[in-house]
This record gives C-alpha cells, sequence and structure tokens, in this order.
C-alpha cells in the first residue's frame, strides 16, 4: 500500500469525509483491522478565504505549494487537494512537487463517463463555475457538456457554501433551494449533476437527486485508494 497525501482544511468538514471515505473503502477492500496509509497537511481555511474573496491567488499558490512540499517531505507518496475551487493552481502545485497530484476534475470526469451522462450540470463556488480551470477541463480535455445555474443561481449557490457549509451548518432551506436550482438544470436539459464543491455532498445526498449524481469528494477519495493499492 503506498501513502496518500491530503491536502486539507478547505473546509475541516469536508477533509474528515476525505479521511473517513479512504480509510472505510481501504477497510472493505482488505478486510480486518486494515485502514490507509496517509498523511495530512490542514491549512486555516481562513487565510485561504481571504485570498480567494481577495482574488490574490498568487498567494494562495504560494500557500498551497508550501503546504504540499510538506506533505511530500512527510512521506506522502501522492497529492490529493481536497477542495475542487483549489484545483485553480494544480498544475503549479504539481510542477513544485515529484508525487503525482490526482486531479479531482480528472476523477470525476472518469465517474461522468463510466455512468455515459454525457451532459452534467455543476455546481460548486462561484470560482468553480465560472473560471476555466475546471469547467474547461471538463469540457475540453474530456469531452462533457457542462452546463452550471444562471447568474443568480450561481451566487446563491456559491453563498451558501461560503456562509453555512464551510462552517459546518446544514439545513433543509439550503437543501431545498439547491434541489429548486438542480429541477431547473435538468429541466433544461441537464442528465447529471456534479456536486463541485466538497462540502456539497453534505447537504445534498445521492437520494434527494433524481438524476445520476457525482459527488466529487468520494469520486476523489475512491480514486486515491484505487492509486494506493495499485502495484
Amino acid at each position: 500500500m503506498r501513502t496518500i497525501g491530503l491536502l486539507g482544511g478547505m473546509s475541516w468538514e469536508s477533509s474528515a469525509e476525505y479521511y473517513r471515505i479512504i480509510n472505510e473503502e481501504v477497510r472493505r477492500r482488505l478486510g480486518g483491522t486494515h485502514s490507509a496509509k496517509s498523511v495530512m497537511y490542514s491549512v486555516d481555511f481562513h487565510d485561504i478565504e481571504t485570498l480567494q474573496h481577495r482574488g490574490d491567488w498568487e498567494s494562495a499558490t504560494a500557500a498551497m505549494v508550501d503546504a504540499a512540499q510538506r506533505i511530500e517531505a512527510g512521506g506522502g507518496e501522492c497529492l490529493l487537494i481536497c477542495t475542487n475551487t483549489m484545483h485553480l493552481m494544480a498544475d503549479e502545485v504539481q510542477a513544485a512537487i515529484s508525487i503525482p497530484l490526482i486531479h479531482i476534475a480528472d476523477a470525476t470526469a472518469a465517474a461522468v463517463q463510466a455512468a455515459a451522462v454525457a451532459s452534467v450540470a455543476l455546481l460548486g463556488t462561484r470560482f468553480t463555475m465560472e473560471e476555466d480551470f475546471y469547467r474547461g477541463r471538463l469540457e475540453n480535455r474530456h469531452g462533457l457538456d457542462v452546463r452550471v445555474p444562471g447568474p443568480d443561481g450561481r451566487t446563491v449557490v456559491h453563498n451558501i457554501i461560503y456562509d453555512e457549509l464551510v462552517q459546518g451548518i446544514i439545513t433543509d432551506e439550503s437543501r431545498n433551494t439547491y434541489l429548486g436550482i438542480i429541477d431547473g438544470l435538468t429541466a433544461a436539459g441537464a442528465t447529471g449533476i456534479i456536486a463541485g464543491c466538497t462540502e456539497i455532498e453534505l447537504l445534498v445526498k445521492r437520494e434527494d437527486v433524481s438524476v445520476p449524481y457525482f459527488p466529487t469528494t468520494r469520486i476523489h477519495a475512491l480514486a486515491a485508494v484505487d492509486w494506493a493499492l495499485s502495484n
């Protein structure tokens, strides 16, 4: 078994899900008292969030590179950035380390393609829904048709993530708001939903959605287990 490196804390609620899913899956596959070999470096999300909303991506990249290098020095043999949004600087992070970065969008695209879904709605932070680093990767590298909510819907999705989900606040009202946005997207032709923020699956579960649902935390975590247990 190889050692999984986790760059977490964005937020710690979803990072805890990564740790749980990875260890449950290793035990499921190997049995007995097996658990995953892993090393995690967890950042202070307040600092990262401040840089995000200030638009200081240069400083955010420097922080991510530093954390990734600490993970490699600590024995991580691969790297997972445990958030969708901070894959904005995935190329710069990968260039700064010698271990492979398992990209969350690539793992998600593989799951979407395996389900034979061609048109997916993407929910996430405003950065993930609007910037090319994620949506563009799904479209240009993997050939998916990606749809996002309109401007008002994007604002609502983004604000619930930062005002509630990353603070551990889960409400039925926000769940129903998300489900209403999802219903609008599926009515417009989306045949699958990507929970493109690692906190969204804390709010919206697979059973809440009538079309194929792609929870990126679980998908990413399982991709890491595949890698760790492969030869």
